[in-house]
């Protein structure tokens, strides 16, 4: 299966109809060596508000929320977008009945942390963060293909691309100011509607992509489990991610008109060398998620959900709520609903997304030893992001975003966010 550029983001650029071919150059022993990827900046207002009870500035930023407040999180600034700006290189060739290729996808961003202008004297060296996400080779055949390398995760990689904020912000994340760092990405619908999968190492094989069906499977870099004081710092055993994936083309040739249903899993195993006094030595995560997307006439609509324990909330594995402090796994699920029109003259598209990420509590979290009474980290993360579109070439488009966000903890405090972005993308 081919899963290029942004852990397959930019192949749905590619299908999309702002993308642009990129530069092919062919050579004398048959190979082809192709550069493309995008640029994108966006103008964003972001204004958050906290209350409920007891809530103060000790209180707000509880742990697992999407929206940090302060005072320093209520600015206008210029990032990049949820889809970082991308330079990819991929070479490919045919030897003997192989079908070879290499990739590279290098995601720079356009603001530096901290607000400190060229960043230099200390902070990560001079210039943006450049963020090496995918570099990996495949093999493949009419027997399917072998990817091994870094790339997207497969377990809610398609809830992650069919998300329509790839092309928009969404929410911001925090991060705005100083004392936030502000690098990084925007979060979109992540922790609104699914977890981010990750760019992860692993080998990967995918049946072939000739037929309706794709169905793959790999072994995974092992990860951490990281809950507020890592709870599971080793692991000794690679993880196991699954992806199938079916299409069915409704329209004429080369139409967007079609129907696609996924579904992923995970399963792991992670341990702790030294537990501490009640803590458990060792946790399973195991996650399940799926979807369906038509495009149709116009109008496309999705729909995707996920059901996991131990695997957290927002970040996989590391954004503090997958275990709670004595190594129970928490249990979290979420979906996201959405819908696009892509007007007949093909220059403006308008949409309208609603997603949630909800996170139970352990037996251990509402007893008095973890928090002497109501917990204060996230019991849930929502957004709703209208967006309009203007295709100003085939290239080039201008995008229009509002985002409303909202995030309460299970002691009581809640946290919304109004938020403008506008913003440029230009692929090549």
């Amino acid at each position: 299966m081919k899963r290029i550029a942004l852990g397959m983001l930019v192949a749905s650029f590619a299908a999309s109809a702002a993308a642009a071919q990129g530069l092919t150059m062919g050579t004398m022993n048959g190979w082809t060596f192709t550069f493309s990827g995008n640029v994108n900046a966006f103008l964003v207002y972001t204004d958050p508000k906290c209350g409920g009870a007891d809530a103060g500035l000790t209180r707000c930023d509880f742990n697992g929320s999407t929206i940090p407040t302060g005072t320093y999180e209520k600015v206008l600034r210029i990032r990049t977008g949820l889809a970082p700006a991308f330079a990819i290189f991929d070479a490919k060739g045919k030897e003997g009945d192989l079908d070879l290729g290499v990739h590279f996808g290098l995601a720079p961003e356009i603001q530096t942390p901290y607000q400190l202008h060229d960043n230099c004297g200390g902070n990560g060296g001079c210039g943006a963060q450049l963020d090496v996400r995918e570099v990996y080779l495949t093999a493949g055949g009419s027997w399917g293909e072998v990817l091994a390398g870094r790339a997207l995760g497969l377990y809610q990689g398609e809830n992650l691309l069919t998300d329509m904020t790839v092309y928009g912000f969404g929410l911001s994340g925090g991060g705005s100011g100083w004392y936030g760092n502000g690098n990084g990405i925007s979060l979109g619908h992540v922790g609104t509607g699914y977890s981010y999968p990750n760019f992860n190492s692993q080998m990967t094989y995918s049946t072939s992509s000739s037929k309706p069906g794709v169905f793959s499977i790999g072994l995974f870099d092992p990860s951490i489990i990281y809950s507020g004081g890592e709870s599971f710092p080793g692991t000794h055993s690679p993880r196991l991610e699954a992806s199938f994936v079916w299409t069915k083309h409704t329209g004429a040739s080369g139409s967007a008109d079609k129907l696609m249903l996924y579904a992923s899993g995970l399963l792991a195993s992670v341990k702790h060398d030294n537990p501490g006094l009640n803590q458990k030595g060792t946790a399973s995560p195991y996650g399940l998620a799926g979807g369906v997307e038509w495009n149709g006439g116009g109008f496309q609509v999705d729909g995707s959900g996920f059901w996991q324990s131990g695997v957290g909330m927002t970040l996989m594995f590391d954004d503090g709520s997958a275990t709670d402090p004595a190594g129970n796994m928490r249990k979290s699920y979420g979906f996201l609903l959405q819908g696009q029109y892509m007007f007949k003259s093909a220059k403006w598209k308008v949409g309208a997304s609603y997603g949630v990420n909800h996170l139970d509590e352990t037996s251990y979290d509402t007893s008095p030893l973890a928090c002497d009474g109501p917990c204060d980290f996230v019991k849930y993360n929502s957004a709703l992001v209208l967006s309009g579109t203007y295709m100003w070439t085939k290239s080039l488009r201008w995008v229009l975003e509002y985002t409303y966000g909202n995030s309460a903890s299970w002691d009581g405090v809640k946290i919304t966010s109004n938020q403008g972005a506008l913003g440029m993308m230009l692929f090549f």
